[in-house]
């Protein structure tokens, strides 16, 4: 199932956006196999970020563990490595060594700093990659510190779905080429992509660098969010003009008082008044006089509300797979429908068939296996 059904694409197992690749990926109906390592701890595990290929355990430090890996690649689309630069090629797996046995292969590689630069060798993790690119310097309050956005912005925005953007885009290219090529995806770059609009807004002088004094950055009293009087939160979106008339009608603040939404003076003694009156009602009492209506209104939720709220059912925003609860696969797709067929599988388990369909007789397999080249567990 899926628009990338018939996709084939070996994942060299790492941390963070590489497996977020790999899921959006095996989301979309492409076969991944995931290169795990031999020798570790495996268990069914709740890694939703693992969900839907297949695990194939190899010792790539092998010689018979990297040919393994080269003959995968022969009859692959793309294969993809979240390791420091020049680590694959030390390993005997880098580009020119897999593109050797398959000339149209895709060679995805996700770094942080990217393959070179100043920077590229130094080890470095989401919070790092945003700083440079200038994103966590504009999320925060006006007289606080940058704060983090979880790591959604650099491993995940920036990272992963860039990734597995550049190799679908590469995928594409080859079909008409009948070449491969390299796909060089840092984070710091893909972070960097994401803030073009932000750009956009400093060069139209509607954006000033001061953090948590702009329209989207929790400066503006109509666009932030507010404490209910359960100790709850509500986020509020009311940007255009008819939006914000009836945020104003809805709470019963003064239409006059509050004319003047663009004037960046006004805010801070705008915010105070909305502030208290948020505070007023419970997040419950706010739900049924906004939700559903033109004023851009939420209630900001956790993890463990998401899936009970009647917009999220009604759409299967979230689904429970291997007794966890994850989101479903995105976008969706009116034609070739996407779905999960499992969750996380063990390391290993599916080496055995894997081997098999990569034409490796039951000797061979059973002749790598004893050789510690590969491991195959039972599902």
């Amino acid at each position: 199932m899926g628009p990338l059904t018939g996709i084939k694409v070996i994942e060299l197992a790492g941390i963070g956006p590489g497996p977020f690749c790999g899921m959006m990926l095996a989301d979309m109906g492409a076969e991944v196999i995931r290169v795990d390592r031999t020798g570790g701890r495996s268990s069914r595990g709740r890694d939703v970020l693992t969900r839907g290929r297949k695990s194939i355990a190899v010792d790539l430090k092998s010689d018979s563990g990297k040919e393994v890996i080269l003959k995968l690649c022969e009859s692959s689309h793309a294969l993809f490595e979240g390791f420091r630069p020049g680590v694959t090629e030390r390993l005997g797996l880098g580009p020119e060594d897999c593109m050797a046995r398959n000339p149209k292969l895709v060679y995805g590689r996700m770094t942080g700093w990217g393959q070179e630069g100043p920077m590229s060798q130094a080890a470095g993790h989401d919070i790092n990659y945003i700083s440079l690119a200038g994103a966590l310097h504009a999320i925060g309050p006006k007289d606080g510190k940058p704060v983090p956005p979880l790591n959604l912005v650099g491993d995940f925005g920036g990272g992963g779905m860039v990734l597995a953007f550049g190799l679908v885009c590469a995928i594409l290219e080859a079909q008409n080429s009948n070449k491969g090529q390299v796909v060089d995806t840092a984070m710091v770059d893909g972070t960097a992509i994401l803030m073009a609009m932000f750009f956009s807004m400093a060069a139209g002088g509607v954006m000033t660098h001061d953090r948590g004094s702009n329209m989207l950055d929790g400066g503006a009293h109509f666009y932030d969010t507010y404490e209910t009087s359960d100790g709850k939160f509500i986020s509020i979106g009311s940007i255009e003009p008819q939006f914000y008339a009836l945020l104003l009608e809805k709470t019963g603040l003064d239409p006059d008082e509050f004319s003047a939404q663009m004037d960046q003076s006004r805010w801070p003694g705008y915010k105070d008044k909305i502030t208290r009156v948020f505070k007023s009602k419970t997040r419950d009492e706010w739900c049924e006089i906004m939700e559903g209506s033109d004023v851009c209104f939420a209630p900001v939720l956790s993890l463990e509300e998401v899936a009970d709220h009647p917009h999220n059912q009604a759409r299967n925003a979230f689904i429970e797979l291997d007794n966890v609860l994850q989101p479903a696969p995105a976008p969706r797709f009116s034609r070739t429908e996407v779905g999960l067929s499992h969750g996380p599988r063990i390391a290993g388990e599916d080496t055995a068939a894997v081997l098999a369909d990569a034409g490796y007789a039951e000797s061979e397999i059973e002749s790598l296996v004893a050789s510690g080249a590969v491991s195959s567990v039972p599902g």
